[in-house]
């Protein structure tokens, strides 16, 4: 997404940027510290607005972008990417990267202080897997003065996937007050109103020509709410969830159903124009529309979906040898705390030797639903009996009141990861704990 510069202290032009970065990577691999960089990504937190209101002033929000790329950012799975991060705002911030596993992710409240205001970082990350991935300040939330758009990260696959137009489309929560402000989560929404944009629009129009094939990268960057988003009288074959491949299937009733933070690829083939509806559990509502146009002209009718390329997670997993441990999501007295309040010499969740395979227990007591997500490792989401698993990978489920889940990962990447929970509710803190794999 092309998001307009409005900041004063960190504007150099994309040349500049690309320049300034390249310089750096060079000497890095001039001094020997590793593999070489095949990707730079400058980052830049800043603020910004959005036209939400027809004919009124925009809304100030706090965002992530990437000032060195002019579109969506894109990387390459494998890629060794240097990331230049600027700080342009008030509060201490560092960007968390949703969807990369193992070392090739960083946990910034894990060892690692975040940026101060008005300085610079830069940092080295492996780009282990492909998939649809969020970077994102969320974790910071306490300190934010006002609600923060995240960035998506698309990271290809090492071999092209036939499609003829990949796009993402970011869904995005907020709470406006009655004098267009718009209102941060963590607090209390009493006299907002709520609105959805995707793209940073109220009303998104995507074209396509009759027959295309399109790669819809659905991400619901809301920070609460769990979100149901279809296009009326398509089918939607969905192939990644949470940027991990899964074997095509259609989504239920053509309803993509995304945890806050949770992303969904699906293939559509354009045939007719259609609206884009969003369901928030209280109603439905139009937030875009695909507008199609042509006659088909292929020559070749299109074949049916083709699984994406693995990722390299493990094809099986041992349940019958797996260390098993009771999570109880959110409960006060078991050492969940905000982000501001974290310290990894509180008590982990649990611990495990790298290599075994981990079965937790999520149960949300709270009485509504509760969001899980898990750092460092996507997971399976094992059917009732224990005895099987969907054909998916996660790294973020949302669990209705009352209810447990077994999820099921191999925990391959030794380090200190953390795991968050979050209640659908707009006044609800975001909570944290850390797990250890040893």
């Amino acid at each position: 997404m092309n998001r307009p510069m409005t900041t004063r202290i960190f504007a150099p032009t994309r040349r500049e940027v690309l320049a300034g970065v390249g310089a750096s990577a060079a000497g890095l691999i001039a001094g020997g510290a590793g593999p070489a960089i095949t990707a730079q990504l400058a980052l830049q937190a800043r603020p910004a607005t959005l036209a939400l209101r027809p004919g009124l002033p925009a809304t100030p929000v706090w965002e992530l972008a990437a000032v060195s790329h002019l579109g969506d950012v894109r990387l390459k799975r494998g890629d060794r990417c240097e990331v230049v991060f600027r700080n342009d705002l008030p509060v201490p911030l560092a960007p968390v990267w949703y969807g990369l596993n193992g070392p090739a992710a960083s946990d910034p409240l894990r060892g690692r202080a975040p940026t101060p205001p008005d300085a610079t970082e830069t940092s080295i990350i492996s780009i282990s897997n492909a998939g649809t991935l969020l970077a994102d300040f969320r974790l910071f939330e306490d300190g934010l003065k006002q609600p923060a758009r995240p960035l998506p990260i698309i990271a290809a696959e090492a071999n092209r996937v036939t499609v003829d137009r990949d796009v993402v489309l970011l869904i995005e929560e907020w709470r406006l007050r009655p004098d267009g402000t718009a209102l941060p989560p963590g607090q209390d929404p009493k006299d907002t109103t709520a609105l959805y944009t995707i793209n940073g629009r109220t009303s998104f129009e995507l074209s396509a020509a009759a027959d295309e094939r399109l790669r819809l990268r659905f991400i619901n960057g809301s920070q609460r709410s769990v979100l149901a988003m279809k296009l009326e009288n398509y089918e939607v074959q969905l192939v990644a969830l949470d940027g991990q491949p899964a074997e095509p299937f259609p989504a239920r009733n053509g309803a993509l159903v995304l945890a806050p933070g949770a992303r969904a690829d699906a293939f559509v083939d354009a045939a007719a124009s259609a609206p884009f509806l969003l369901h928030d559990g209280k109603e439905a509502r139009q937030v875009g529309s695909l507008l199609v146009s042509g006659k088909p002209e292929r020559r070749v009718p299109l074949t049916p979906p083709q699984p994406l390329p693995a990722n390299n997670l493990p094809d099986r997993l041992d349940l019958k040898g797996a260390l098993r441990f009771d999570v109880a999501l959110g409960a006060p007295d078991t050492g969940w705390t905000r982000p501001a309040n974290f310290s990894t010499s509180s008590a982990p969740a649990f611990r495990t030797k790298a290599g075994r395979t981990v079965v937790l227990a999520l149960k949300n007591p709270a009485p509504v639903t509760t969001v899980f997500h898990l750092h460092g490792h996507h997971f399976r989401l094992l059917d009732k009996l224990d005895d099987g698993w969907k054909p998916y990978w996660l790294d973020t489920l949302a669990i209705e009141p009352g209810q447990t889940h077994r999820i099921a990962f191999a925990a391959a990447s030794p380090g200190r990861w953390l795991i968050e929970s979050v209640v659908t509710d707009w006044a609800a803190p975001r909570l944290v704990r850390w797990y250890a794999v040893e």
